[in-house]
Order: C-alpha cells, then sequence, then structure tokens
C-alpha cells in the first residue's frame, strides 16, 4: 500500500504501471494500481449518530477505511473514492476531515441538494477542498431539474471542475442521455450500471437503449457495481460465475467502451449479494479478458479521467 501522494503523482507521470497482456487473473502482476469508486464510511457510535443507515439494519456499524483495509479482497486496492449517503450537509465535512487524516481515501463525493437554498454557497464551500470531487443525485432529482428547464446548479458544478454522480433506477441512463448533451462541460458518472435487476433472462430492452444513449455521450461515465445485489434481490443468491452476468456487463462495456467504464464495490452495501473477493474478482476475470490497456483504465485511469483528483497535496 502507497501513500496517496505517492501514487497519485506517480500515476500522473506514467500514466500507472504496466501489465503484459493479462488474460487470466494469474497473469496479472502485483503492480496493478485498483481504486474502488464507490464505497460509503460512516460511524453510528457518533454523539450524533448517522441519518443513514438505519438501526435495524445489518449496515448499521461503524464502516471506516480500517475496516475496508482488512476485507479479504482478490486483488489489493490501492485506494477509494468515498460517496457520502448522509442526508446531513456537515457530513461532508466530517467525510473530508476522515480524508484529511487518511491518505486511503483518494476522493469525496458529496451529498447536496441542488434545491437547497444554500447550495451554491455549499458547493463553492466544498469545492475549495481538494479532496471534495463532485456530488451525487439521485435520478428523480435530475429530471425535475430537466422538466424545469433548469440545469444552472448542474453548470455550477461543472464550472468548479466537479462531477456528478447519478443514482436510481434502469430508467436512470436513459435520464442522463437526455442531461449529458445539455451540459457537456459536465462529467457525469452512473452508478450501479442503473441498479437493473440481474437474472438468468436477457437484459431488459428498455434499460439496454438507455445505457446504449448514454454511452454515447463522451462526457458520461459508467461504474460496473451492484452487480451481486442486482442479483439476489426477492430472496435470491447472488451466483459466484461470471457467466451469469456476462449479458449485462457486455451491454455496458460494448457502449462505453474501456476508456469509460470504472470499477466500484459498493461496499458495504454489496455484502447483501456476496463478498467482497467474489464481487471483485467477478468484475476483474471480465476486465481481463479485455486485455492490458483496458484493465487499467477500469480499474484506475478512468476514476482520473471522471473525478480528476489533485497530485499537488502535502
Amino acid at each position: 500500500m502507497i501513500d496517496r501522494r505517492t501514487f497519485l503523482a506517480g500515476t500522473a507521470a506514467t500514466g500507472l504501471l504496466g501489465l503484459q497482456s493479462p488474460s487470466r487473473a494469474d497473469d496479472v502482476v502485483e503492480a496493478l494500481q485498483i481504486i474502488d469508486c464507490h464505497t460509503h464510511f460512516y460511524d453510528p457510535s457518533r454523539p450524533e449518530g448517522v441519518p443513514w443507515p438505519p438501526e435495524d439494519s445489518f449496515l448499521y456499524r461503524t464502516v471506516l477505511p480500517d475496516d475496508l483495509r482488512a476485507v479479504a479482497k482478490f486483488r489489493p486496492i490501492a485506494g477509494t473514492v468515498v460517496v457520502e449517503a448522509s442526508e446531513w450537509v456537515e457530513d461532508n465535512a466530517w467525510l473530508l476531515e476522515l480524508a484529511d487524516r487518511d491518505p486511503f481515501i483518494l476522493g469525496i463525493v458529496g451529498n447536496l441538494k441542488p434545491d437547497a437554498p444554500d447550495y451554491a454557497d455549499n458547493v463553492a464551500r466544498f469545492a475549495a477542498h481538494p479532496l471534495f470531487r463532485g456530488i451525487r443525485i439521485q435520478v428523480q432529482m435530475l429530471q425535475s431539474l430537466l422538466d424545469a428547464d433548469n440545469l444552472a446548479p448542474l453548470q455550477l458544478l461543472a464550472e468548479h471542475d466537479l462531477s456528478l454522480d447519478v443514482n436510481g433506477g434502469p430508467e436512470t441512463p436513459g435520464v442522463i442521455a437526455v442531461a449529458a448533451p445539455k451540459l457537456p462541460d459536465l462529467r457525469f458518472i452512473l452508478n450501479h450500471i442503473g441498479n437493473v435487476a440481474v437474472t438468468s433472462d436477457p437484459p431488459p430492452a428498455d434499460w439496454q437503449a438507455g445505457i446504449a444513449a448514454a454511452g454515447e455521450c463522451a462526457n458520461v461515465f459508467s461504474k460496473i457495481s451492484a452487480l451481486v445485489e442486482g442479483a439476489s434481490r426477492e430472496g435470491m443468491t447472488a451466483p459466484d460465475d461470471l457467466e451469469f452476468y456476462r449479458p449485462y456487463i457486455d451491454v455496458v462495456w460494448n457502449a462505453f467502451g474501456h476508456e469509460k467504464v470504472i470499477y466500484g464495490s459498493n461496499w458495504p452495501v454489496s455484502d447483501m449479494g456476496a463478498d467482497y473477493a467474489t464481487l471483485q474478482r467477478l468484475v476483474l476475470e471480465y476486465a481481463f479478458e479485455q486485455g492490458a490497456d483496458a484493465t487499467e483504465n477500469f480499474c484506475s485511469r478512468n476514476a482520473f479521467r471522471a473525478y480528476k483528483y489533485v497530485t499537488n497535496r502535502a
């Protein structure tokens, strides 16, 4: 494990350490750097508690960087981008303070509401911190802004060189495909491939159409995440065989190309579907088949394109 400054400076200068045409997991050299671009950290033991997750959830426990480091993995990860799930504005500051103390955290995707009266002030406030790399909104909010023809709050993100994660159901990629051309300077990141149910049936046609449309937009990336959650709904057990997931990964990978797909685990929420090592193995085995350049892009290069980490922090 290397520190954030060394990692960022090195990858910016060299484009990451090269792989030697991997075709199987055993071929991957240990130098491969993997960034997990979707995790959640929180601490219910704080005096003020947490608004999420609820107390009756199995997720209701302290989840911090050391906990992620301790989880068994298929391949080591060099760092993570944390997505803030708390609706409390000050929890953005809490997470940035955590990142300041721990170089394992490479960036923060905040939680700010574009329709809040203090939204612009908070964007300016948090954008001043170099590890604040964007915000996440739900697809309903994005649709509402489109319906109102009011994309100024999102343009503000672009003016601060921040990104926009969008989470929601299978309609999400289609909504992003409408918004992205209207905001060409804003980097959009589709979360969890649109949270489509992953089954043995062919992928839904409407979802495929939305993915294809979003993939055509130069400023839209997609995290390939939440596959095991999508396969473990209604009491189902998520399979641990890549072939079960391949039709869904194919749709996303073919639409976005290897320069716009991003690795993310959605840990610890992912524990609902499978352990970390299993979910990581599934997507990395797929990436290995695509070759060295595609694997490096998926594991870390595309994260830099989407989130633009800084390299000059002390």
